[in-house]
């Protein structure tokens, strides 16, 4: 008791003038329409699908695994922006990160359930750690050197080879809103048919990227709307994980003027609230069912592990499914960084913070 009484006390500290976020009460959609995070989720959500055996086992080897193993919820480390953000600028902070080894010790000292690397990364470690803790393999990336830079995902490997190297799961990213987004859902449609086939889990980047869903007064890429709604297409091609930044704001559709919408999307199911935004994004999966994963985002120095807790506050509050957290956690010494996935997965083991 008195170690939870610490580690509540500790989350408000680093809350500070956030620490309303732990008393909200009044989201628009009820946590009773939701489907909430459990020891149970398998079972209650994939153990009537037509997920295979060799799938459930994968789900479950991510499930159980790590500090949060056995809760529901999930705290992972990815590690694929050395190419979404160059390799420079990942790892400039901390070089002993450019050494994909040192990544997969992170996030086992740290007590993640999963660490996500490249195939590049896998095929070096895979017969040292793949039996360790649960490899997601990121078959697809934005490769940054085309001048101008482009929206673009391409594969870099196939799910047969991250089969091949004992990857538990595979992950891809989706730019919805992007010149190139029909031929991507379709690449990563059929590359997640596949895995389930071979039993292996699926997880989704959500991303929305348009240069024109950037105004001059507001950027919408991360707008609850057009987030939600890509979730809402992620989950369609079966992702079984749904990775997605925490929403800032609402009313993309309606800035923009494009897309179908109705009133009560922005009346009646949503506020401004930051865990009723978050909310959207979570009934957008199926309510709940899928696991919504919002990541840590950028490192920005002294305030990440106020700004880690609040984003874990939030989507646990919301009814999400954990974080996804890695320039925050590796940009630092792997003390530090140890510490910070830590505080993370004390948010979702603190009974005291419940969904709202």
């Amino acid at each position: 008791m008195d170690t939870l009484k610490n580690n509540t006390e500790k989350i408000i500290e680093m809350l500070g003038s956030d620490n309303t976020l732990l008393i909200f009460n009044q989201p628009k959609i009820s946590k009773e329409k939701l489907y909430i995070p459990s020891p149970d989720t398998i079972n209650d959500v994939f153990g009537f699908s037509d997920r295979n055996t060799k799938t459930l086992i994968n789900l479950s080897r991510i499930y159980s695994h790590g500090r949060l193993g056995g809760t529901g919820y999930l705290s992972v480390l990815p590690v694929d922006q050395g190419i979404e953000h160059s390799g420079g600028s990942s790892f400039a902070p901390n070089p002993d990160y450019f050494d994909p080894e040192n990544i997969i010790k992170l996030a086992m000292e740290g007590g993640c359930n999963a660490v996500v690397t490249t195939l590049g990364g896998l095929a070096l470690h895979s017969r040292k750690y793949a039996h360790k803790i649960p490899f997601i393999a990121k078959i697809n990336h934005n490769e940054l050197l085309t001048y101008p830079n482009k929206y673009d995902q391409i594969m870099f490997g196939t799910v047969s080879e991250a089969w091949n190297l004992g990857a538990a799961a595979v992950g891809a990213t989706i730019y919805f809103g992007s010149q190139e987004s029909n031929r991507q859902i379709v690449e990563v449609s059929e590359a997640f048919e596949q895995a389930h086939e071979l039993g292996m889990v699926t997880v989704l980047w959500c991303y929305t990227r348009n240069k024109d869903f950037k105004t001059d007064k507001k950027d919408y890429h991360t707008a609850a709307d057009l987030t939600g709604q890509a979730n809402h297409l992620g989950v369609t091609i079966k992702a079984d994980l749904i990775k997605q930044k925490l929403p800032t704001c609402n009313g993309g559709f309606t800035d923009l003027k494009f897309g179908k919408i109705h009133p009560d999307m922005y009346q009646k199911l949503v506020s401004d609230h930051p865990i009723d935004l978050c909310r959207y994004q979570v009934a957008n999966c199926y309510m709940g069912k899928i696991g919504l994963i919002n990541s840590g985002g950028a490192s920005s120095g002294a305030g990440d592990f106020a700004a880690a807790t609040r984003t874990a506050v939030i989507n646990k509050r919301a009814g999400g499914s954990g974080l996804i957290s890695g320039r925050k956690a590796f940009q630092r010494p792997m003390s530090e960084g140890i510490e910070m996935l830590n505080l993370i997965q004390d948010v979702y083991l603190n009974d005291e913070i419940t969904v709202a």
